[in-house]
């Protein structure tokens, strides 16, 4: 299907949600991992994305950034296929590290700027300000839960329409944590397992479950339902 047609199609939601997944299934050789998927960000939305380790939260978050190709399903994301034109306008954050330890955080910062039209140069540099972090540092120096900062700002600098943070704040500490939560206001999908820390600032959550969402809603309204936090929820439902 082309790009087109599949914006044809899926016109009225794409105008109303910033990113609709339908269907979505991915296996690696014989061990499935996504098991028709199917859920929707409305815009202006912060949504947790749920579950426990290898249910396919990552998977997820690398297809709609374009660095996995779907099985069978579709991803919009504002209303485009993933490809070029999604890429430029979803700032992803991964897991992983991924940055050189021979940069400074100011080369770091100016190559994202010259990479990225979307780069607000200024923001990163006040969010260093804001967290205390030299510029002039080199990454090979700092800590494992420093070079966290540094990503996420990079990552929340970019005046994207959809943000993907996987596992954001695992090694950050406590006052930093607080200052990136009251920064993040829209158009979020977050994976973490901090659920206690971070289910203040989400509208809707996602938990998924053996390549499947078995659960799908406002948090205020799961939480009247259940008469309990997500976070009790969450444990409850995945035993932890």
């Amino acid at each position: 299907m082309s790009e087109n047609n599949a914006i044809m199609q899926g016109g009225s939601v794409a105008e109303s949600c910033v990113l609709q997944i339908s269907d979505l299934h991915k296996s690696y050789g014989s061990h499935p991992v996504l098991e028709g998927v199917s859920f929707s960000i409305p815009r202006g939305k912060i949504v947790g994305l749920l579950g426990p380790n290898g249910c396919g939260k990552s998977t997820i978050m690398k297809m709609i950034s374009g660095l996995l190709p779907a099985d069978n399903g579709s991803i919009l994301i504002d209303g485009h296929l993933p490809g070029l034109v999604s890429k430029s306008i979803v700032s992803y954050l991964p897991e992983r590290t991924y940055l050189n330890d021979w940069m400074k955080v100011s080369e770091v910062l100016q190559f994202f700027s010259d990479f990225y039209a979307d780069f607000d140069l200024e923001r990163a540099q006040q969010m260093l300000a804001d967290l205390h972090l030299s510029p002039n540092t080199r990454l090979k120096t700092m800590s494992k839960g420093t070079k966290e900062k540094v990503q996420l700002i990079l990552v929340m600098s970019r005046r994207a329409q959809l943000y993907l943070l996987d596992e954001p704040i695992g090694g950050v500490d406590p006052a930093a944590r607080e200052y990136i939560l009251n920064t993040i206001l829209k158009n979020f999908l977050i994976t973490t397992h901090l659920i206690q820390d971070v289910e203040a600032i989400f509208d809707q959550v996602l938990f998924l479950n053996q390549g499947k969402i078995v659960i799908d809603g406002e948090v205020d309204e799961i939480r009247q339902q259940h008469g309990k936090s997500i976070d009790r929820l969450f444990r409850e439902v995945f035993k932890c």
